[in-house]
């Protein structure tokens, strides 16, 4: 077996990103403070945030996705929406209805695998992972290294570039600002209040569920485990 197959997705990405620059220093020197060197390792600084979901409450009706869709690219795509509902008419509730949101990682491997540092921790805007359209050349390696099923890193078909969920840092058809500070579209137009946005973030080792909150009560708090009822 070789140290490919026995590499975990994550320190993988973080050896592909570190191979592509040459070195620790020029990884620095490239990304300035948007990393920190912990343990001997180098580090992706915490984002301001990420969203969490209830899907008790989710109704399955596609509005964050179509709004995510609209501010983005100002068109009504599902295919182009950054947070992706799955329904299974075939499943009791309340498992017939999954939402997946971007955990924006704490040593994301989707910014780690990017070899032309497309993909990267935005400092002026809390350090949410985000993708530049412009630099990225499509070589879908941040896709692959996401280790969520769906994947949290989509594929543009029309702009041949990847994408995803960046708290609505560069929403172009959006009048005001989003980011961790300003306003997350598909929390404010989700019709039964199923996302919120939180500060605190589960642990990096936090399963999937760990964003999946109750919403339902007055109070909650993330733990980073699933909030029971």
């Amino acid at each position: 077996m070789t140290a490919r197959d026995t590499t975990s997705g994550m320190d993988s990405g973080r050896r592909h990103f570190l191979t592509a620059l040459g070195s620790v220093g020029m990884l620095i020197g490239l990304s300035g403070n948007a990393y920190v060197l912990r343990d001997e390792k180098i580090y992706i600084k915490s984002a301001g945030g990420a969203l969490v979901v209830d899907l008790k409450k989710c109704m399955g009706c596609g509005t964050c996705m179509t709004t995510c869709s609209l501010t983005h690219h100002g068109k009504a795509s599902m295919s182009l929406a950054r947070i992706q509902i799955q329904q299974d008419s075939f499943t009791p509730f309340p498992d017939d209805i999954q939402m997946a949101t971007c955990h924006q990682c704490e040593d994301a491997p989707c910014v780690g695998a990017c070899p032309v540092n497309a993909n990267t921790a935005n400092e002026e805007f809390g350090f949410v992972r985000d993708i530049d359209p412009n630099r990225c050349i499509g070589c879908m390696q941040c896709i692959e290294a996401c280790p969520y099923t769906p994947k949290r890193v989509q594929w543009n078909a029309e702009t041949r570039s990847a994408q995803k969920c960046d708290l609505c840092v560069n929403t172009p058809f959006m009048s005001e600002e989003g980011g961790p500070e300003g306003v997350r579209a598909c929390q404010r137009v989700c019709p039964v209040a199923a996302i919120d946005f939180v500060t605190e973030l589960p642990p990096a080792s936090a399963p999937d569920d760990a964003y999946v909150v109750n919403l339902r009560n007055e109070s909650w708090a993330l733990t980073g485990k699933t909030i029971e009822d």
